[in-house]
């Protein structure tokens, strides 16, 4: 793209101008790895904003990328960290400092019970539920290779979605961002549903397999 364009931002993206104009990399980085943990900080919008910025040459896409997917794994195991060792008399205790209210880690909790490890995948790309995924998982006893791999996919996609639609988006980022954030819940509720059809044909298979045995 050419570096000499200057995109004009919108009020979501232009008011982080400066920090990552100071900061550069280490803003993605750390704003991504503080978000995943509960910090109320502008995570997703300043790994767009980095895109955005790779696009008119300003950064390197690789280098946003690689650090925003680095800064979301390890801000995610930091939570769950918080979550297995401190469990949820910790979480409640100093959650609401970080907006999560005892009513909101119930919502959550019981939304990940039902869905299992797929939702580390799709909470990433779902406000509120990509802050807390790591801390519920601690909580609820998940083996922490199992949500390393889970969560490992989750950033990868989240990564890769965001600094795709920043880096080419240009003066569209706004009505881009605006048109991905009101589809994504449909889209996850049609992966969860395709995946849900997957392992339900699977344990149809396996018990028509031990009934053919049996007979």
């Amino acid at each position: 793209m050419d570096s000499g364009h200057t995109v004009q931002l919108p009020g979501f993206l232009h008011t982080l101008e400066p920090t990552l104009n100071h900061y550069g990399y280490l803003a993605v980085a750390g704003f991504v790895l503080l978000e995943d943990f509960g910090i109320p900080v502008p995570g997703e919008t300043i790994l767009i904003l980095g895109a955005v910025y790779a696009g008119t040459g300003r950064l390197n896409i690789w280098l946003v990328a690689l650090l925003g997917f680095l800064g979301a794994v390890a801000g995610d195991n930091i939570g769950f960290a918080i979550g297995h060792f401190g469990g949820r008399p910790l979480v409640e205790r100093f959650g609401r400092y970080v907006f999560l209210t005892p009513a909101r880690l119930d919502k959550a909790t019981d939304f990940f019970e039902r869905h299992g490890g797929w939702i580390i995948v799709f909470a990433r790309f779902i406000e509120g539920l990509r802050q807390a995924n790591g801390i519920i998982a601690g909580i609820s006893g998940m083996h922490w290779a199992k949500f390393l791999a889970f969560n490992a996919l989750g950033a990868a996609l989240w990564v890769a979605v965001w600094t795709t639609v920043g880096y080419f988006a240009g003066n569209n980022i706004t009505s881009i961002y605006n048109a991905v954030t009101h589809y994504t819940l449909y889209v996850v509720i049609a992966l969860a549903v395709l995946i849900l059809a997957w392992i339900g044909r699977r344990v149809w298979r396996r018990r028509s397999e031990r009934a053919v045995r049996r007979s």
